[in-house]
């Protein structure tokens, strides 16, 4: 399971059949007036009867947890208070069609994880709340979610881990998303961001046309380990501005300035890089120019933002990183009689673990990453080349070693190969 930017799936449903003459529902006002129950249907004590995004079943909040009642399963929700009052967004662990592919069974969450799904999300909407209410890049009003379906886990054990490994959404359910449960506020917070501008985005693409994608998968973005085609680049470049604004938010914020800086750093630069490459693809639609465009007057705004530098550095390092990386797993050498590239047929899926190695400098180094990250590319570049020694091949220490030594020794010796590693074999030396 995946990002849309990582999984290009289309027409996928998040909820059941629509009933005939109903219309999809988003979170619900419950409370005095706010019509959130029929008395005909008020079933157990604490349960009320409430409509899930495309049907109609039982809700229960963390507080009030219903009770299943025959061969009813209480649909849970996600709570927080607003100024208009009290909204429910669905916790859907119960819909056969909440997922991006086949329909699948219930998978339950104990209460215990259900709790924690509502601990952190209270967390998340007070770091979102820290924004301020303009609208902006990267704000997210929470009560804009329509549904939550959690992915991966239904109990709290083992540790949900600090960061939010799956997250998807689909263009057909707007404002639904999937997220595998962090342990972390901040990272929910920046999921449900990202989520939520990829229903934008497909909102946008349901009303204008907005690119002629012939589908040819052959684009670099920055945040896949596979070539992507147009589409696929556009949702990334409008997602990852969003994430970038997201960090913007929280630089004035002691407790984040660190992660943020770096964060906002990487994700301005990438999403310019894949803007650019719309921008020069001569396939964009007059709407879709404009859209692109404008993406690329806020990011041209936020290059010239000053950031800390050692943020700065370790940012452009971790995105040359990947770059590199990606050249070397994907294209082969040499390209095409007409310029084109030509992809490697062995190529397949790799982990990006280096944007999290680099989001903070380590304080006790160890790995030939970390060095790197630590401002220390001579030990880094020795790491890599024991590295090679053992495996020659291996594209994570080659695409270290090649951007080590350019960090080490600026010039356009060094450049070359960051530009096309592809072509060159570095050789584990100094």
């Amino acid at each position: 399971m995946s990002r849309p930017e990582e999984s290009g799936a289309e027409g996928a449903r998040w909820a059941g059949p629509r009933p005939e003459g109903s219309e999809p529902e988003g979170p619900r006002r419950v409370g005095p007036g706010s019509g959130g129950s029929r008395p005909e249907e008020s079933g157990a004590e604490g349960a009320r009867w409430a409509r899930a995004p495309w049907g109609e079943g039982r809700s229960e909040t963390a507080s009030a947890p219903a009770e299943r009642t025959g061969s009813w399963l209480p649909l849970r929700t996600l709570t927080h208070t607003t100024p208009a009052g009290p909204v429910a967004i669905p916790l859907d662990d119960l819909d056969p069609y909440r997922d991006l592919d086949d329909p699948v069974p219930p998978a339950r969450l104990e209460a215990d994880e259900a709790a924690q799904w509502q601990r952190v999300f209270d967390g998340a909407v007070a770091v979102l709340a820290g924004a301020g209410a303009e609208p902006g890049p990267g704000r997210l009003d929470p009560a804009a979610v329509r549904a939550v379906v959690p992915y991966g886990r239904t109990a709290v054990t083992p540790p949900a881990p600090p960061t939010v490994g799956v997250s998807a959404s689909s263009g057909d359910s707007f404002g639904a998303m999937l997220i595998s449960r962090p342990a972390s506020p901040l990272a929910l917070a920046e999921t449900l961001v990202h989520e939520f501008q990829h229903s934008k985005l497909a909102a946008l693409l349901h009303l204008f046309p907005l690119l002629d994608d012939d589908r040819e998968e052959c684009y670099y973005a920055p945040w896949r380990a596979d070539p992507r085609h147009l589409t696929g680049l556009l949702h990334g470049a409008y997602a990852f501005t969003g994430v970038a604004g997201f960090w913007r938010d929280r630089l004035a914020e002691p407790e984040h300035a660190e992660a943020a800086a770096y964060h906002f750093a990487l994700r301005r630069l990438q999403s310019r890089l894949v803007v650019r490459t719309l921008l020069t693809s001569a396939r964009l639609t007059a709407p879709g120019r404009r859209l692109v465009t404008g993406l690329a007057r806020t990011l041209d705004g936020w290059l010239r933002e000053p950031v800390d530098p050692a943020a700065l550095a370790r940012a452009r390092t971790a995105a040359a990183l990947h770059r590199t990386q990606w050249r070397l797993r994907n294209v082969a050498a040499p390209a095409g009689p007409d310029g084109a590239l030509r992809f490697r047929p062995d190529r397949g899926f790799w982990p990006d673990t280096r944007s999290h190695t680099f989001a903070t400098r380590p304080a006790d180094p160890r790995t030939p990453d970390e060095h790197l990250a630590a401002g220390d590319p001579a030990a880094a570049l020795d790491g890599y080349a024991e590295d090679l020694a053992r495996d020659p091949a291996d594209p994570h220490a080659r695409s270290g070693w090649i951007v080590a030594r350019a960090v080490l020794v600026p010039g356009h010796a060094t450049r070359r190969p960051l530009a096309r590693p592809e072509l060159l074999l570095p050789r584990p030396s100094g």
